[in-house]
């Protein structure tokens, strides 16, 4: 998978993820490469789930 295959699926992702959870924005979502644990972490906060569920989440989408 290259960076672009990586970046759409990314979009993807997350705009699915702001149909289900009307509450996210743009900036929830804003993450340096590497650090992703630190959004899931930002997003679980938001949105009260457990790291376990959120990875739930993201893989169910």
């Amino acid at each position: 998978m290259n960076t672009s295959e990586v970046t759409g699926n990314w979009n993807t992702i997350k705009g699915k993820l702001k149909q289900k959870f009307a509450g996210l924005t743009d900036n929830d979502f804003m993450f340096a490469d590497g650090i992703n644990d630190e959004m899931i972490g930002r997003l679980q906060i938001k949105l009260g789930k457990t790291k376990e569920e959120m990875k739930n989440i993201i893989n169910a989408l």
